[in-house]
């Protein structure tokens, strides 16, 4: 498999790559540069936005939405402009780090003590605050999880009937039940730890299999169903964050990256790679 970097842009914290393939576009963002950023059509284009940002997902209506420090933002693309949708997680200190849609549009927000301080400097994680959250398309906001510590990977089985999550404090991918009322199952516990490295985000292909970027691993974990390792495929960063299938046939993974103390020349590049079964899909979120 060769990898290669699509654009020269390094990131201090790259994270939360999402695939839109109406307009065949990658987004995704530098949680501690607040950036938002997107390929599309060659051409890169970055939002600096005012606080920290761990994810950047269109919208159905053509704006987007941005999860920075002090609650869900649409951002108007075109004139940058910022509106409130809601403020999910009210804990003071708290900030959104991973963010995905499910198959009916609407966001799940997983949130945790803030670790990156004005000029980006990490800061101590002292207390498991963070908390799971579903928004919904009127911005109706609902807890889903407590007392959280980094969490990680957002992933629907096709049925809808069951998420993976991740915390990576505890070095563990978990999987929930989704009740009829929408609330969450007990955890259980499906992968982890392991020795590459801690769990960061994940994608998953049309398999129904995972694939985990390791983060201080260099490496991607594709898991079973079952939660067994299928096979590693190494990579040339330190600090892998998250993945997502693109590319016309959803064939191309993209692998989002952080910088790390080891200065390996593609730290913080968003990596792509051809592999030999394609991705689900992203959804917008349909707001």
């Amino acid at each position: 498999m060769s990898l290669s970097a699509v654009t020269p842009h390094r990131a201090r914290l790259g994270e939360g790559p999402f695939w839109d393939a109406p307009t065949q576009a990658l987004y995704w963002v530098d949680i501690a540069a607040r950036q938002a950023l997107r390929l599309m059509g060659g051409q890169l284009q970055v939002w600096q936005l005012p606080e920290h940002v761990s994810a950047f997902i269109p919208c159905e209506r053509g704006d987007a939405l941005v999860t920075l420090s002090s609650g869900v933002y649409r951002l108007d693309l075109a004139t940058e402009a910022l509106t409130l949708l809601c403020v999910a997680d009210p804990k003071a200190g708290n900030r959104g780090n991973e963010a995905r849609c499910d198959a009916q549009g609407r966001l799940w927000l997983g949130t945790m003590q803030n670790n990156i301080g004005e000029q980006g400097e990490d800061l101590p994680i002292t207390r498991r605050s963070g908390g799971l959250f579903r928004i919904d398309t009127d911005a109706t906001v609902t807890r889903l999880l407590n007392g959280l510590g980094i969490p990680n990977t957002l992933l629907w089985n096709e049925a809808g009937s069951q998420v993976h999550f991740g915390d990576s404090m505890d070095g563990t991918l978990y999987q929930h039940s989704i009740q009829a009322d929408g609330q969450l199952g007990a955890a259980q516990a499906w992968f982890g730890p392991h020795t590459r490295g801690g769990p960061d985000g994940s994608a998953m292909d049309a398999e129904g299999f995972i694939w985990n970027a390791r983060w201080d691993g260099s490496c991607l974990l594709r898991l079973t169903p079952s939660g067994a390792v299928d096979r590693i495929i190494e990579l040339p960063v330190s600090r892998p964050t998250s993945c997502v299938f693109g590319g016309p046939e959803l064939t191309t993974l993209y692998i989002t990256s952080a910088a790390s103390p080891l200065n390996h020349p593609l730290d913080g590049a968003v990596l792509a790679i051809e592999v030999d079964v394609p991705g689900k899909p992203c959804h917008r979120f349909a707001g």
